[in-house]
């Protein structure tokens, strides 16, 4: 996790992000003040549950308003893999930093395999990170819907370079514009899968996935394109150094799910959420946009 040193509204990212909100009521400062007192209480109530956190501190220069959600430009794989990823918006290519990564192999982590796929950029396509992309590491799947950020012959692309299989589909919101990020609409436990099914609206990928999902015994909880809109879909199943699952979401996102869906996750995982309220509205990310797991090899 990233902690941010200039949080703000992003004007690059907010016509593909329909997440993002700019009600003018709180001062650049006064958001920047909220984003770090939310990002510390967050940390905190993690490592209360046993979870280990690695925290990296954004730079206050260059200005890097989106630095809270490192997922989408570096994701750390079981296999030994870093990888970096082309960014949409010119402000997030700056937030890709080999300190921050250098933080985490000094922890005793073990990588051989570099892949940079940056360069794509120049040819203006994107693939952000674990936004565009649920990794299914048990069966070696990627999910991914397309959209302005995440580029179909890239993901391919990665998938034949880490042995992983692409899982494509469209996914739309109410509005019918592209949902930005696969992250917000689907969220994939080891035994069950949290997402907005309306939103995919091709009956062929739907029942595709569907069948997925059947195949690699994940039980769907299915939500709604208003619990979707509250970061519903944005969560993370983490496991704690007792070895215990745990699903993260923002409180948002727990006061959104009803009583029928809670039960149904609490059969699977400990539920943990944290209020990131500014975080979400300016920012249009939750809290699975603000974690970047770590599954690299120790040493």
């Amino acid at each position: 996790m990233v902690r941010p040193a200039n949080f703000a509204f992003n004007e690059e990212t907010a016509a593909s992000n329909a997440f993002q909100s700019r009600d003018g009521k709180l001062s650049a400062a006064e958001m920047r003040e909220r984003a770090m007192q939310e990002f510390d209480g967050f940390v905190a109530k993690l490592r209360e549950a046993g979870v280990d956190v690695i925290v990296g501190h954004d730079s206050a220069s260059p200005v890097k308003p989106d630095a809270v959600f490192p997922n989408n430009w570096v994701t750390f794989h079981q296999e030994g893999f870093i990888v970096t990823y082309p960014m949409f918006a010119p402000t997030r290519r700056l937030e890709r930093n080999d300190a921050i990564i250098d933080t985490v192999l000094e922890l005793g982590y073990k990588s051989e395999k570099r892949l940079c796929l940056e360069t794509n950029e120049a040819q203006n396509r994107f693939l952000e990170g674990t936004g565009s992309i649920i990794f299914d590491h048990q069966h070696q799947l990627a999910y991914a819907c397309l959209s302005p950020r995440t580029d179909a012959v890239l993901l391919e692309e990665l998938c034949q370079a880490i042995g992983y299989h692409k899982v494509v589909f469209h996914s739309v919101d109410g509005h019918g514009q592209d949902i930005y990020h696969t992250n917000v609409m689907m969220a994939l436990g080891e035994t069950f899968v949290v997402i907005c099914l309306d939103t995919v609206q091709d009956k062929e990928e739907r029942k595709m996935l569907e069948e997925t999902f059947k195949r690699t015994h994940k039980e769907i909880v299915e939500i709604s394109l208003a619990q979707m809109n509250a970061f519903a879909g944005n969560m993370l199943q983490v496991r704690n150094t007792a070895g215990h699952t745990i699903l993260v979401m923002s409180s948002q996102a727990h006061r959104a799910l009803n009583p029928a869906q809670i039960q149904t996750l609490e059969r699977h995982t400990q539920l943990l959420h944290a209020s990131i309220d500014t975080i979400e509205t300016y920012g249009g990310g939750s809290a699975r946009c603000m974690m970047a797991e770590v599954f690299l090899p120790k040493v």
